[in-house]
């Protein structure tokens, strides 16, 4: 067992410890959130839930489900706290982030409450590496209200059709523009760039659709330099589901399956640019 030699008496100061043999199934999820500085950690009996917000527009989560660590104890219902997560991901990729076969960092994450630092014990090839970062109160995250009563458009794409649409779309264009449709063109994505108007469409039959349910037509713009930090997400992951609601907020999740095939998700939310109306 990685990091075993640590003893019964150091877990008993702990109010949260979650421990992984492969420090790299939380650094690939926290990178694909990786927008600002600061994220927000919330810890419950579930599992982790990491935010990270960025100009009160867009909300970017990843849920770190407590199945996900092979040792999640948590002795109060709710623990949370606030960190530099450029520091965090610093410390998680000491050792190199090794990509080798069969070789792991071992990682065990510890939390002592509000004033302590949050405590990492990093091992790999049997050298142990001890980081301690100050902790913060955490800041209340924006409620973007964003309620599965309210969805009236959903697709659930394969995620590589979406990076080949982000591919072929002029990335230039400041707006990236979501139609979504009962009758067609269904399911479109359209940017206004340097070289012109580009469009992609997606049938609701197309092979790359695993669900579609559109209840009216919705055409909304979203900025472009919003969305671009969700394309790490979008590299990670083999699902993505799309989602607006009646005012327009867009929800990306992306199902992300990680080294171990377990299965993580990351979502991010995002306020529309502006309203478009239909002819």
């Amino acid at each position: 067992m990685p990091l075993s030699t640590q003893s019964q008496a150091d877990a008993d100061q702990y109010i949260l410890i979650a421990s992984l043999d492969n420090a790299r199934n939380l650094s690939n999820i926290l990178k694909a959130i990786s927008l600002r500085d600061h994220a927000i950690f919330n810890a419950t009996q579930n599992g982790l839930k990491v935010t990270v917000e960025d100009s009160k527009c867009l909300q970017a989560n990843a849920f770190i489900q407590a199945e996900i660590f092979q040792e999640y104890i948590i002795k109060e219902d709710a623990v949370g706290f606030q960190v530099n997560l450029t520091v965090l991901l610093d410390c998680l990729t000491i050792f190199g982030g090794s990509t080798v076969p069969g070789v792991c960092t071992a990682l065990r994450m510890c939390y002592n409450g509000y004033g302590y630092p949050l405590t990492l014990f990093l091992e790999e090839g049997g050298v142990v590496t001890v980081c301690k970062i100050n902790t913060q109160e955490p800041e209340e995250p924006i409620d973007f209200d964003f309620c599965s009563t309210n969805v009236t458009n959903k697709v659930i794409l394969q995620s590589e059709s979406l990076k080949e649409a982000f591919s072929e779309l002029d990335m230039t264009s400041e707006v990236l523009q979501i139609t979504m449709s009962p009758s067609h063109p269904y399911f479109r994505l359209s940017t206004f760039g340097n070289s012109g108007n580009a469009h992609y469409d997606y049938p609701k039959d197309s092979d790359m659709m695993e669900l579609f349910q559109c209840t009216k037509i919705q055409t909304n713009r979203y900025k472009m330099s919003l969305l671009k930090p969700s394309t790490k997400a979008l590299a990670l992951s083999c699902k993505v589901s799309v989602r607006t609601d009646s005012r327009g907020f867009l929800s990306l999740q992306y199902l992300v399956r990680n080294d171990d095939g377990q299965i993580c998700f990351v979502e991010y939310y995002c306020c529309p640019d502006e309203e478009v109306e239909e002819e």
